[in-house]
């Protein structure tokens, strides 16, 4: 992972030749990172020569091999990465572009991937289509997870090579401002790391600064209040270098003209509000200490970590705020990625707390790329679709990804089928619209569960559970009593030697009103044997026949 800078370059009118020279030197170095088998020079030695192209034979061969595999099963984690490291080496970028997208369209890519993707494109190009690309990279990868160093060079990147930020014009200044707002919604309460988002922003501020030093002082008096503002803010939020910032904050103050103290820790001269705020943060901070410190001991095993965390996460939700919640969740799932427990967890909070939010689908989204083989995600995901009213096609789109995926039991691919159709029918209820479409979505979607669950779910409840539900649904909501007894007939075919099938079915023959077909089920039944009952009377089981 590359070290961020401690400080941004200079964005002064002169800025542009600096930056330009920067990347110039940049691009120079990382182009060495990337080989091209094509440029290489050829060594003076024969035996060299002969290795090289074994390696190379080699490298090709493991390349293949791998490409082979993905065809065959394209969500093989390992392959995409082994694929995608063995081309990098080969240096065959188009191909190591592909790669990467179809590795990042199934699964989210580690910030340590995003970091080097994007470095290898830096090296590559330049200009502003080149800018407009590297971005959207910079967008996807602070997407996929928290990685305060990736926001810190996302930040650095913009300053120096977006035209606009690097002139310091007001269109340049604005956009800079809101990317390092979106920074600290997502990583600023970071209590270990988050203080860097902070420290770059006050220095891009200062630069700011520094370009309107002798213009209007109205002008200067304002940007200055500006860096006084983000000090104030930084100094609320308890974050491990708290008592550098308030030295910085200090030094800068005198800067100014400030009557303070440098040299001494107390808060003599600050503005009482900054002082109790900083006095509560400081408090929070000793409160969440020996937390950060488990969490962050890398020689615990990792299962002692994860419960660390979901301590901490607990110690959060009680202390009542949100954002704090959600970052402390979102650097629990970059560091367990695949664990199901911290997913359900976060989704759970987060469905509670905002219920309706672009935010919840998101992380819902999230949830089944990390983990696609936990069914309860997927049908939290969808109850989320749901609730935030989301169109019937991205509902769709959700349900039949769910279904591409393999679940660790068959019972979570039917939990899956009835959220479908329970969400189904709520929207056909709710609008009081039950038309032939509707309602042919609901069978449609019945009927590929039976296809594909009766096998697997052979005699037992839960598959006379699933069609009692079907079969009320087509007489009640579809008005197809033809088509419910079918789906009766159908369960026989799976779940005929189970005396619960018959009896679910005769007494809804009965509650339907068609008592003769209710005898004639019952006559069927009648001389069979059932598992458990012996070869006693059945009618002793079925008493509510005695009126036939």
């Amino acid at each position: 992972m590359a070290e961020t800078p401690t400080e941004t370059l200079d964005i002064s009118a002169q800025a542009p030749y600096i930056f330009e020279d920067a990347t110039k030197k940049n691009e120079d170095q990382l182009m060495n990172d990337i080989p091209n088998s094509k440029d290489g020079s050829r060594s003076d030695s024969c035996t060299d020569s002969d290795s090289d192209d074994d390696d190379e034979a080699k490298q090709s061969l493991e390349i293949q091999a791998l490409q082979i595999e993905l065809s065959n099963n394209p969500s093989n984690y390992d392959a995409h990465v082994q694929y995608i490291r063995g081309l990098r080496k080969q240096g065959d970028i188009e191909k190591l572009r592909l790669a990467r997208e179809a590795m990042g369209a199934i699964f989210p890519l580690s910030p340590d991937m995003w970091q080097e993707w994007i470095k290898d494109e830096m090296s590559l190009s330049s200009g502003s289509e080149a800018f407009q690309a590297v971005q959207k990279l910079y967008e996807r990868g602070v997407s996929d997870y928290l990685s305060v160093a990736l926001w810190c060079d996302y930040l650095i990147y913009v300053q120096e090579h977006d035209p606009s930020v690097r002139s310091c014009s007001v269109d340049g200044i604005s956009k800079a401002r809101n990317l390092f707002e979106r920074a600290l919604t997502a990583a600023g309460l970071h209590v270990t790391e988050g203080g860097r988002i902070w420290e770059l922003y006050r220095e891009f501020e200062q630069a700011v600064l520094f370009t309107i030093e002798g213009t209007d002082p109205e002008v200067r008096d304002k940007q200055v209040q500006r860096i006084r503002s983000l000090f104030h803010r930084q100094l609320s939020i308890p974050l491990a270098d708290m008592k550098n910032s308030l030295l910085a904050y200090k030094e800068w103050e005198v800067e100014q003209g400030g009557n303070i103290d440098v040299n001494s820790s107390n808060l003599d001269g600050l503005p009482s509000h900054v002082a109790s705020a900083y006095k509560k943060a400081l408090e929070m901070l000793n409160a969440r200490l020996n937390f950060e410190g488990q969490i962050s001991n890398k020689d615990a095993n990792e299962a002692d970590r994860l419960q660390q965390f979901m301590s901490y996460l607990k110690f959060e939700q009680s202390a009542g705020d949100l954002a704090r919640t959600q970052i402390l969740y979102e650097r629990a799932v970059t560091d367990f990625p695949i664990s199901c427990d911290i997913w359900l967890s976060y989704t759970l909070y987060m469905g509670k707390t905002l219920k309706t939010s672009r935010i919840v689908r998101d992380i819902h989204h999230r949830a089944t790329r990390n983990c696609p083989w936990s069914g309860e995600l997927w049908t939290r995901y969808l109850l989320c679709l749901e609730r935030n009213r989301a169109s019937e096609d991205e509902q769709t789109t959700v349900f039949e990804k769910s279904l591409q995926c393999t679940f660790l039991s068959i019972e979570e691919y039917l939990e899956v089928f009835l959220t479908r159709v329970d969400s189904l029918r709520r929207r056909m209820s709710s609008t009081g619209v039950g038309t032939d479409l509707g309602y042919t979505m609901i069978h449609d979607t019945f009927q590929r569960a039976s296809d594909y669950l009766s096998p697997h779910l052979k005699n037992t409840e839960k598959l006379i559970q699933m069609h009692s539900y079907w079969a009320h649904l087509e007489a009640n909501l579809g008005k197809q009593l033809i088509a419910a007894d079918s789906v009766w007939e159908n369960l026989l075919k799976f779940c005929g030697s189970m005396l619960d099938a018959w009896k679910a079915y005769i007494s809804m023959e009965i509650e339907t009103g068609q008592l003769s077909k209710a005898r004639s089920l019952y006559k069927r039944c009648y001389s069979k044997k059932f598992p458990g009952t012996g070869s006693e009377n059945h009618s002793g089981h079925m008493p509510f026949l005695g009126s036939l």
